[in-house]
């Protein structure tokens, strides 16, 4: 079959397989946060999400602000970092649950 396009690359059909080079456990890097810093950065951070989206309501009932869609811009914005935030725990307690139940 022709490649009339030049799209097929044939150039690396004829090289050989490279090994795969392992090392066994790689140490964790110094740089990366731990993930129960992930998790609580997360968590402050959809707690402060919906804080400014009770601040806007609250603004808006009371004549502070008029700018309607923001407000619901916000509050979407909330609703859906807690909803992410949601499904997160539903995974990791379906996680947990799995680990429960198997048998050492």
């Amino acid at each position: 079959m022709s490649d009339p396009l030049g799209l097929i690359n044939t150039s690396s059909i004829n090289r050989p397989i490279q090994p795969v080079r392992t090392s066994g456990a790689s140490a964790p890097d110094e740089n990366l946060p731990s993930f129960k810093q992930v998790l609580m950065n997360n968590l402050e951070q959809v707690n402060r999400l919906q804080q400014e989206a009770q601040h806007a309501v609250e603004d808006l009932a009371s004549g502070k602000r008029d700018d309607v869609a923001g407000v619901m811009m916000a509050k979407q914005k909330a609703d859906l970092a807690f909803q992410m935030l949601l499904q997160v725990r539903n995974k990791m307690v379906a996680a947990y649950e799995e680990v429960k139940q198997m048998r050492v």
